[in-house]
C-alpha cells in the first residue's frame, strides 16, 4: 500500500514545495484539488495541457505519484446552466488528467439542490436517477481520455451507502468508472455504531471497482462525528488493510484531516497497522 496525503493539509507553500515537503515526510503519493493550491478558478481556461506536463515534471522530480486529481462540483443540481458548466468543468480535469498521468479524478455524488447541501432528498430514488443521467457524459469522455472517474460514496451525499454506490456502477456499467473509498464517509450519528457490518457490506458490494482508499478517523461528541487523523478516533482500520494487502496491490491510500503537525504520525500508525494485518 502506497500511503499519501492530501496536498492542501502539507504546510502553506507553492505546489513544488509542498510536494517536496510531501516526500520529506515520507509520503509516497498525493491528492491534488488544485483549486485548494493556487489561486485559479479551475475553470475551462485554466487547465491548459502545459500546466499538466509542469506538475507532472514537478510530482515526478520528487517520486510522489498523484493519486487524485480532485474536482468536487455537484452533478444533481437542477440548475440546467450551472449543471452543463460543470460538466464541461469535469471533463476539462479528464482532459488534464490524461496528460497529468494521476490515478483517478476523484469526486463525490452531490445534492438535488443548487447549494449543495444535504436534505432528505438526498437519499431519494429520484436523486440517484438524476445524478446517473448527469453522470453518463463526464463518464463517456473519461472512456475517450483513457482516464478513469472515482466516485466517493458520502452518507450525507446522493451516492449514500453500499446499495446505492451499487446502482450507480451497474446503471453507467463502465471500465472507467471505478470507486474511492472512504470508510468514514459511509458513516453518520444515525449509523456508526454499525460501522464494521458497513464496512464489511461495501468491500463485499463495491470491493471489485475500489481505485483507492482514503482513511481518516472520527470521534463522537455531543451528539456529532467529527472526522480527525487516522490513529486519533475510534477506527478500527484492521479489516480494511486486510481486505487492501489481499486484493489491491500497490493501492494508493491517501490520508485526510491531518496537520503538518500529526501527519507523519498519522502516517507511521497506519503503516504499522498494516504491517500487523
Amino acid at each position: 500500500m502506497q500511503v499519501g496525503i492530501r496536498l492542501h493539509d502539507v504546510a502553506q507553500g507553492t505546489i513544488e514545495q509542498r510536494a517536496h515537503t510531501a516526500r520529506e515526510q515520507g509520503f509516497s503519493c498525493a491528492h491534488i484539488a488544485l483549486s485548494k493550491l493556487c489561486d485559479y478558478k479551475m475553470t475551462l481556461p485554466e487547465l491548459t495541457p502545459g500546466w499538466a506536463m509542469y506538475i507532472k515534471k514537478v510530482f515526478a522530480k520528487e517520486d510522489v505519484d498523484i493519486a487524485v486529481l480532485g474536482c468536487y462540483l455537484n452533478l444533481a443540481t437542477p440548475d440546467k446552466e450551472a449543471l452543463a458548466k460543470t460538466q464541461e468543468i469535469y471533463k476539462a480535469h479528464l482532459r488534464f488528467a490524461s496528460i497529468l498521468g494521476c490515478g483517478v479524478v476523484g469526486t463525490e455524488t452531490g445534492a438535488p439542490n443548487k447549494e449543495y447541501k444535504f436534505e432528505e432528498a438526498c437519499h431519494t430514488e429520484e436523486a440517484l436517477q438524476t445524478f446517473i443521467t448527469n453522470l453518463r457524459p463526464v463518464v463517456r469522455c473519461a472512456e475517450n481520455a483513457g482516464v478513469i472517474f472515482a466516485l466517493e460514496p458520502v452518507y450525507k451525499h446522493i451516492m449514500w451507502n453500499p446499495k446505492q454506490t451499487r446502482k450507480v456502477l451497474d446503471a453507467i456499467d463502465s471500465p472507467n468508472l471505478r470507486i474511492i473509498f472512504d470508510p468514514v464517509n459511509l458513516l453518520d450519528i444515525s449509523n456508526y455504531e454499525r460501522r464494521e457490518e458497513i464496512f464489511a457490506e461495501a468491500m463485499e458490494t463495491f470491493g471489485d471497482e475500489i481505485a483507492m482508499i482514503h482513511l481518516k478517523d472520527f470521534t463522537v461528541e455531543e451528539g456529532k462525528l467529527n472526522a480527525c487523523a487516522a490513529g486519533s478516533g475510534m477506527m478500527n482500520y484492521d479489516a480494511i488493510l486486510k481486505y487492501a494487502k489481499q486484493h489491491k496491490p500497490y493501492v494508493h491510500a491517501t490520508l485526510e484531516n491531518t496537520t503538518p503537525e500529526n501527519a507523519v504520525k498519522a502516517r507511521e500508525f497506519i503503516e504499522k497497522r498494516y504491517e500487523a494485518v
